[in-house]
């Protein structure tokens, strides 16, 4: 069974039968990232193959209203949902495998609008019967978070500036061993000084200056962030956290936990 749960679903997860799941949050890794889920399920040398798909998420974020008296232009607001699952859908034409879109639960189908006129996702979460194919819409407090949460946001952010990850996703977990194996990502002393500024700002500024939909985030987008914040500032050195470039690897207790191998 597969959890996953997103405060904000502007980003797209995309699910091939057999079992592999991605989350998706630019079109700039969309191709390598297909790329590493193919090469777990089929061998990608082959046309025959044939795969189910599920796109869920990336809400229709073109319904942003006024924020401070301004509104997002459309070159701004194109810069997130659809540019994605446009990429998606194209990246998947030019495969040689068949695909067969299953779920298409994305931008409008993926929106509700509040008494205020903001646009929010529907889905913010769901389990996946790995088993079945399963899908069913789901929502988890923190409690039910998986380990090492910090660590992994922090590697969601820093990323971009790792040469070893880019345009790739960021592999996490470990099915075959049902563990989770956080691979190493590097950052530069830098993000240090941008923790520390961003800390010292108030809650509307973080939300505003860390978001791309500041009107749609959870309850606890701040919280998560000041924690991100502070990790960093604690850790600059990213050697701490990954220790001659090592995963942090984590099992499964007989009580349903997780201890650090």
């Amino acid at each position: 069974m597969f959890m996953f749960s997103k405060e904000n679903m502007q980003l797209l997860i995309l699910l091939l039968s057999r079992t592999s799941v991605s989350h998706m949050d630019s079109p700039h890794v969309v191709d390598l990232g297909l790329t590493q889920m193919l090469s777990l399920l089929v061998d990608q040398n082959l046309d025959a193959a044939e795969l189910d798909v599920h796109l869920i998420g990336g809400y229709d974020d073109t319904l942003l209203e006024h924020n401070n008296g301004t509104s997002e232009s459309n070159a701004d607001v194109d810069s997130h949902s659809f540019p994605l699952c446009s990429k998606v859908v194209e990246a998947l034409q030019r495969r040689r495998q068949h695909f067969h879109i299953r779920t298409l639960f994305v931008l409008a189908h993926n929106t509700r609008i509040d008494s205020n006129g903001i646009s929010h996702p529907i889905v913010t979460g769901f389990v996946v019967e790995t088993c079945t194919g399963t899908i069913t819409p789901a929502n988890f407090d923190r409690s039910s978070r998986s380990p090492d949460e910090v660590v992994r946001r922090i590697r969601v952010t820093v990323s971009s500036g790792d040469p070893t990850w880019n345009g790739k996703l960021l592999e996490t977990y470990d099915a075959k061993k049902d563990r989770y194996q956080i691979a190493a990502c590097s950052w530069t002393p830098r993000w240090q000084y941008i923790a520390l500024s961003l800390q010292q700002l108030s809650d509307s500024e973080i939300l505003l200056r860390c978001s791309t939909s500041p009107l749609s985030e959870g309850p606890d987008f701040v919280d998560n962030e000041r924690r991100l914040f502070g990790y960093l500032i604690k850790h600059p050195n990213w050697k701490e956290t990954f220790p001659a470039r090592k995963p942090r690897i984590f099992e499964r207790t007989a009580d349903g936990g997780w201890r650090r191998c």
